[in-house]
């Protein structure tokens, strides 16, 4: 009997070790990278200290049993967990920092960006929302008691876990105007955030961009080499921006999947997703995929052509919204990370709600299709919530309670750009408002939400 007793537990455990083994294998390298990327960024973009962002941003589990190697000489962190799966990010001016993956290290330093200039002039001399030029003035229509108080809570409120949500910026805008504007300390209106899934939005944008030019059709099916003569070559690109393409992706970030392997194992992730194979009929399935985002800018990129790629999204797009913060990060292919990677500053990412709450006009030109705007926020026949567009969030129906507004306490007609840890452009025209919310971690939205409407009278 003991014998057999022993026998099992030394089988459970080395299924155990097993186990733990196979874990290391596919978890040490993404803890490595994730950490590696978001550390660099942080201190190359942000300009902050390494111990901050340890503590703020890398301090859960598993990322916390990450190691990180700062070399200024060479403009790279190497992340490592106990010493092993080392993976290095590297910066360059100008075009961010990227994860070495598939290509060595000396042709992603090769590779040239032709980018844009901003233009030289001081923003605090030109009127909000082509500078940073406030009137000072709030309309009658606003209680500025209640809504500094709601800015107030906002900024302090606790995660949704109930620790620090580190909230850096809270800004309202209202009917056009900034109405409401407050940062954390070493924040300011210059300081650029990190968008993740923002970034998803903003490459919806400039697909809205190549529609209006007649370069894209939403409905015809996607120009993706890859899918030529497969029973992927149906997917529309509508379905790629209605997260119905039916590829078979999970956004799972607690345990190595096609999202972790994506982000921080490839280093053409349009190409890794676009390879995936079909686990629905394209259309008749709803499922989030920072894959698809990816897929989109991969398709940008062909579109425009590798030469006037790199500046395009600036030229075409952002820099005509008066949007000279943003810095989208590449891959280690040269192509824009279009499902997470952005940088901006509160204002600037303002103004990006503002052009969808124009309905895609800046300074008398349309810059998105005139329906654009109309279809983003249109959900799929799949989406069974109704909680999602064209790369946008809608105020869809509450999971456990569809006859309830997700967000209970707000219009039914807001919409909003998301990112991880509560990155948000929330955008309600009935209310005539813009609500943008930066920080590290997820607070209740509905309920910061909810404060700022009430101060409107």
């Amino acid at each position: 009997m003991r014998k057999k007793i022993f026998r099992f537990v030394s089988l459970v455990l080395l299924l155990l070790l097993a186990y733990g083994i196979w874990f290391a294998w596919r978890a040490f390298p993404i803890i490595s990278g994730f950490g590696a990327k978001n550390m660099a960024s942080a201190i190359y973009l942000q300009h902050r200290k390494p111990a901050s962002v340890l503590h703020e941003e890398l301090a859960f589990f598993p990322v916390s049993l990450g190691t990180y190697t700062l070399n200024t000489e060479d403009s790279s962190v190497t992340g490592s967990v106990w010493g092993f799966a080392r993976r290095k990010a590297i910066y360059r001016k100008g075009i961010g920092c990227t994860l070495v993956n598939d290509l060595t290290e000396e042709a992603i330093r090769e590779q040239h960006f032709n980018l844009p200039l901003v233009p030289k002039q001081n923003p605090d001399t030109i009127a909000w929302p082509y500078g940073d030029k406030l009137s000072g003035s709030i309309p009658s229509t606003i209680d500025t008691v209640v809504l500094k108080n709601a800015i107030d809570h906002a900024m302090q409120a606790p995660s949704k876990n109930g620790g620090p949500a580190y909230t850096r910026a809270f800004l309202v805008v209202y009917d056009g105007n900034i109405v409401g504007e407050q940062y954390a300390p070493g924040f300011n209106k210059h300081s650029v955030m990190i968008g993740w899934s923002i970034s998803k939005s903003l490459t919806a944008a400039v697909i809205g961009v190549l529609t209006k030019a007649g370069q894209l059709n939403p409905d015809a099916p996607a120009p993706v080499p890859e899918w030529k003569n497969t029973s992927k070559e149906k997917i529309t690109l509508k379905q790629l921006l209605q997260q119905t393409s039916g590829l078979d992706y999970t956004e799972d970030y607690s345990s190595p999947s096609e999202a972790t392997n994506m982000l921080f194992m490839r280093g053409d992730m349009g190409a890794f997703t676009a390879m995936l194979p079909l686990k629905f009929k394209p259309g008749t399935f709803f499922n989030y995929s920072s894959g698809n985002a990816n897929i989109l800018s991969r398709i940008i990129r062909h579109s425009v052509g590798d030469s006037g790629y790199a500046a395009f999204p600036y030229q075409a797009l952002f820099h005509k919204i008066n949007m000279y913060s943003l810095l989208l990060e590449p891959d280690a292919s040269g192509t824009y990370i279009g499902s997470s990677y952005s940088y901006a500053t509160a204002r600037d990412f303002a103004r990006f709600g503002l052009l969808y709450y124009n309905n895609g006009m800046w300074n008398g030109e349309q810059l998105l299709p005139e329906n654009w705007v109309k279809e983003t926020i249109k959900p799929a026949a799949a989406n069974q919530l109704q909680r999602y567009g064209f790369q946008f969030w809608l105020n869809g129906l509450d999971k456990k309670d569809p006859g309830k507004r997700w967000f209970p306490d707000v219009p039914a007609d807001m919409y909003f750009a998301d990112g991880f840890g509560g990155q948000n452009i929330f955008i309600i025209p009935s209310k005539k408002l813009i609500v943008i919310r930066l920080g590290v971690h997820t607070v209740d939205e509905n309920q910061y939400l909810k404060e700022v409407i009430q101060a409107i009278r």
